[in-house]
């Protein structure tokens, strides 16, 4: 297995950390009658919880477009320095903005999601 997809599989681990932190905050704060009921409107928590429940679904956004161009590098057979390095920004880059997000700082979080889609971009350029 590629590094890119070696570090698509860790992607997917480390949004699955998120959510399980995500549900545990929420766990603090809401009744479990509300996390199991039917919600019209999703419960958002407070402090670092909903901060804990952004980053999560912002992990899952980012998720789908890093995971479209390592699948179409992998099938176009094309893994090369500048793939990886892509693949090792975007991962490294998406932990530190979870650790950041719900540490709750504002700016650093902004850049470093930036530096996090620079890793998308860089690999999606080996595509085209």
């Amino acid at each position: 297995m590629t590094t890119e997809l070696t570090l698509l599989a860790w992607s997917v681990a480390l949004l699955i950390v998120q959510m399980f932190i995500a549900i545990v905050g929420a766990m603090t704060q809401f009744s479990m009658a509300t996390l199991v009921g039917n919600r019209e409107v999703p419960v958002e928590g407070k402090a670092w919880v909903g901060r804990a429940q952004r980053a999560y679904r912002n992990m899952l956004e980012g998720l789908l477009p890093f995971a479209a161009v390592v699948l179409a590098a992998a099938a176009a057979g094309i893994s090369n320095p500048a793939t990886v390095l892509g693949a090792q920004v975007f991962f490294f880059a998406r932990v530190a903005y979870a650790v950041i997000y719900v540490a709750g700082i504002p700016w650093l979080r902004t850049v470093v999601w930036t530096v996090g889609l620079v890793g998308i971009l860089q690999i999606l350029f080996q595509l085209l």
